[in-house]
């Protein structure tokens, strides 16, 4: 994803000249260096100087510029939260604020470096967008859109090797959710680099001979599409939630409260990281299976439904 983003912007950059990226102490990856080579006045490093970062693109964005705040995730929000508060989501600043390597992609840095409350403290801030692409070819969509969307967008991304999820998935729609892959018993819903998870879930599911699992990417998670939710809701007898961020404030909750108020008789399920710091050491994969997320864990509660 990492370096898919670098192209995107490199690409989306070149046809708008008011595109700027500024980043803290990072660059994106090595396909940045054809920006900052050719465009070396839009391209700024503020160092590790975080609230800087944020409040130099507010003040681009009100030059008529239009920026991309970028480097790691837990850094790109949590520490100048209250400039991407007031500086650009209270104007309502065209700022686009990278996260790069979101939920527990860090894994082996422990909690500093993991970004595990993202969705919902983004989500909470007036005027903020949320984007959240499954693979590469949606961060290249995703990048597109928040370029030419006309508020602050925060975009979550993981970081690298991810594998190509939407071949065969409908068009990329802003604020719509989108399905990867056709069935008729039960939904899958999921965003990020966990929804390769999911695909393996569906999968597994298909391969039983019981029921035919379809997937879907909530890639917008601010606005949510709930009238697309709902009719999910409505139409499959399961549905299921898998999402590497805590339950409170995640797509799950927001699923369920969309479920009630279209009152939804479908079996729910939602699967996230748990409310709690794990003092657990390892992979990515390794983290996942300490808070109940994997395909061997998850596949077992889907049987009972």
């Amino acid at each position: 994803m990492r370096d898919t983003f670098a192209q995107a912007f490199y690409d989306e950059a070149q046809r708008n000249p008011k595109l700027f990226l500024v980043v803290a102490d990072i660059s994106p990856a090595s396909k940045i260096s054809s920006f900052r080579q050719e465009f070396p006045t839009r391209f700024i490093d503020v160092g590790v100087a975080e609230q800087t970062m944020i409040g130099l693109a507010a003040g681009l964005a009100l030059r008529g510029c239009k920026p991309f705040a970028y480097t790691i995730a837990n850094f790109s929000i949590y520490r100048p939260f209250e400039q991407v508060r007031n500086d650009v989501c209270y104007q309502n600043l065209p700022v686009t604020v990278v996260g790069m390597g979101a939920g527990i992609t860090y894994s082996p840095l422990g909690a500093t470096h993991h970004t595990i409350e993202d969705v919902a403290v983004m989500s909470a801030i007036p005027n903020m967008s949320v984007l959240a692409p499954c693979d590469p070819a949606e961060v290249t969509e995703s990048v597109f859109a928040a370029a030419r969307h006309q508020g602050p967008v925060y975009l979550r991304l993981g970081k690298a090797g991810e594998p190509n999820l939407t071949a065969h998935a409908e068009p990329f729609r802003f604020g719509k959710v989108r399905q990867l892959k056709a069935g008729d018993a039960v939904a899958i819903l999921s965003y990020g680099p966990i929804t390769k998870m999911a695909m393996d879930l569906a999968a597994r599911l298909d391969a039983d001979g019981s029921r035919s699992a379809a997937v879907y990417s909530v890639h917008t998670l601010k606005p949510l599409d709930r009238d697309g939710i709902a009719a999910l809701l409505n139409r499959f007898p399961v549905v299921v939630v898998v999402e590497e961020h805590v339950e409170h404030g995640g797509l799950g909750a927001q699923v369920k409260q969309v479920a009630w108020d279209c009152r939804a008789s479908c079996d729910l399920h939602t699967f996230s990281l748990r409310d709690e710091f794990l003092h657990v050491y390892g992979s990515q994969d390794d983290i996942r299976r300490a808070h109940g997320l994997s395909v061997d864990q998850i596949y077992p509660a889907l049987l009972r439904s």
